[in-house]
């Protein structure tokens, strides 16, 4: 099982539309489909609550560690003494011709990583799906 989870989309929008979608708690589960909830506030040092459908039976309570806009999100997770992290990364590069290039990284780190991996289901499609849907809707420039 990887350590790691990446997705990439050229989005046909400003980055300033995509970071919009990307930090509207609220607005999440109209566009993400891999996403059954998110509650809280997505700004530096905020708490989330997300409900994924890769776990829908777990709420995973990540913390927005690193905040560019409208460039670079961090969203943190893990276990106390630096034991298990998962950390996420959404990265927003501008082209000259208007579009936006988008990267989602997720990693995980730590001593006990090898293990608590093996547990985490494949989150491929997941990522796939959540690109796709960010996609869409900076495209449609749809809430």
């Amino acid at each position: 099982m990887p350590r790691s989870y990446e997705v990439s989309r050229t989005i046909d929008a400003p980055p300033e539309r995509v970071w919009e979608l990307l930090t509207d708690s609220d607005g999440y589960a109209g566009w993400n489909p891999a996403v059954v909830s998110l509650q809280g506030p997505i700004e530096l040092g905020g708490t989330l609550r997300l409900v994924s459908v890769v776990n829908p039976k777990r709420t995973f309570t990540p913390k927005v560690t690193a905040m560019d806009a409208p460039s670079r999100m961090v969203w943190s997770d893990g276990m106390p003494l630096g034991l298990f992290r998962g950390e996420r990364t959404y990265s927003l590069t501008p082209a000259e011709d208007g579009t936006t290039a988008f990267s989602m990284r997720e990693a995980f780190t730590g001593p006990l990583a090898p293990m608590i991996t093996r547990a985490i289901p494949d989150m491929t499609e997941s990522f796939a799906q959540f690109a796709d849907g960010l996609k869409r809707a900076a495209e449609a420039g749809v809430r």
